[in-house]
């Protein structure tokens, strides 16, 4: 069993140098085992791992990074020249107005509740004595 957990511990070594077999491996669904089993009967060296490489890896890594680098600069860019387009003033202006129509309206609420619906006798008849 000894034997076992040190051909684990370096199977997961050879995964953690190539990163690319994780990816595959959650893409495609495919089990844990049988790339173990492959690794295990072809050895690290074999031609089937070639498309796993760290360098291929490394490459699209670097290139993922770089593009996500430069769509999180577009994107401040793009946040700077909308900021710097607003006028303060005018949406000054547009928040008071936003904040009267706001108390406006709860002002003509709490006139409501207080002046509200009269409420009915409870005898409708209480003008007929006897």
């Amino acid at each position: 069993m000894g034997n076992l957990d040190a051909s684990v511990q370096e199977f997961k070594d050879f995964v953690n140098k190539h990163p690319k077999i994780v990816r595959e491996i959650r893409k495609s669904g495919r089990s844990w085992q049988e790339y173990y089993e492959k690794w295990a009967l072809l050895g690290e060296s074999d031609p089937y791992w070639n498309e796993f490489t760290e360098a291929d890896t490394t490459d699209n890594h670097s290139q993922h990074k770089s593009t996500n680098e430069n769509e999180e600069k577009d994107l401040i860019s793009q946040l700077m020249k909308y900021t710097q387009k607003i006028d303060v003033d005018k949406l000054q202006g547009q928040i008071d107005q936003l904040s009267k129509a706001v108390g406006s309206v709860q002002e003509m609420v709490s006139q409501f509740k207080s002046t509200g619906p009269k409420e009915s006798p409870k005898d409708p008849f209480h003008w007929i004595k006897d």
